[in-house]
């Protein structure tokens, strides 16, 4: 019988279609751009090539992250995760960035019309990378990934700099002469827009990194989970942080006072082994038992 896939396996997975997918897209979009003369599709090859490097990095950020917890990593090696996310939002500054100067640079040079086939191309990568972001972003929530989630978002807003190239050549197109920045300044929007997402993903990792309280859900799940448990009058602290894909959780639980501390222990125990099978996402947890 074939061993389940673990979560580590299926995002590292999910990543190397993602690297393979921004390297074909790279190159097409570099030709296109190059032989169409559109300077939007060419910023478009940029921010592949940089989500190339962005993917590599969010592969070796999950492999490293899979590794058991150790010595010197008690709590494993999760908190690579929101790591790596730093320095894919790291990619993301620096492609809006180069997308920036670059579309400034060519809004002030004279340039020709962009060729009329480099829509039907930016139509198809449209299609595309919308399509991965909605893959990637599922992936991410299989498997709790903070970094793929970034990954996912670099699908996203390459999908948005694609529509604002496609926005801008046909302007560019249809308008005729004196139009033909049309397509820089679609560009320039862009990049705009990649900062945007860029602190959108920001954000989420620096709470991981903090320890940040943004786990309500679970934290209801895990209340609601303990009453079940015989024994368990109520739950007092319940403190939840994440490592990687999993969670470690702090928890006090109520029982009654007169319980002997071998009772006390079993009822711990019995509250762990539920929590642990009803939510698998919980790596490991600390019971602190209250007298009611």
């Amino acid at each position: 019988m074939k061993k389940p896939e673990t979560k580590s396996e299926k995002a590292i997975r999910t990543t190397y279609w993602s690297i393979a997918g921004n390297t074909f897209l790279a190159i097409t979009k570099g030709i296109a751009g190059i032989f169409g003369n559109s300077y939007a599709l060419i910023a478009d090859a940029i921010e592949s090539t940089t989500d190339i490097f962005s993917s590599l990095l969010v592969l070796f950020g999950l492999k490293y992250a899979a590794k058991p917890a150790d010595e010197n990593h008690p709590y494993g090696h999760g908190k690579a995760e929101p790591l790596i996310t730093f320095a894919v939002v790291g990619f993301l500054v620096v492609s809006a960035t180069i997308i920036f100067i670059e579309s400034i640079h060519n809004i002030q040079k004279p340039h020709s019309i962009p060729k009329p086939f480099t829509l039907i191309v930016l139509g198809a990568i449209i299609l595309f990378k919308e399509a991965s972001y909605r893959y990637v972003i599922q992936k991410s929530k299989e498997t709790n990934s903070t970094s793929l989630k970034a990954d996912a978002w670099h699908h996203r807003s390459d999908a948005v700099t694609s529509l604002m190239a496609f926005i801008g050549i046909s302007i560019a197109l249809f308008f005729g002469k004196g139009y033909e920045t049309a397509d820089d300044w679609a560009a320039l929007l862009a990049s705009l827009f990649i900062v945007y997402n860029a602190y959108l993903i920001f954000r989420p990792a620096l709470g991981e990194i903090m320890d940040e309280h943004l786990h309500d859900d679970i934290i209801g799940e895990i209340r609601a989970q303990c009453t079940k448990v015989e024994g368990v009058i109520a739950t007092e602290k319940c403190k939840v942080r994440k490592m990687g894909m999993h969670y470690i959780v702090d928890l006090h639980v109520i029982v009654q006072k007169d319980l002997t501390v071998f009772e006390g222990h079993q009822i711990a125990h019995n509250v762990k082994d539920a929590l642990m099978n009803d939510i698998p996402d919980i790596a490991d947890i600390l019971i602190h038992i209250e007298p009611n």
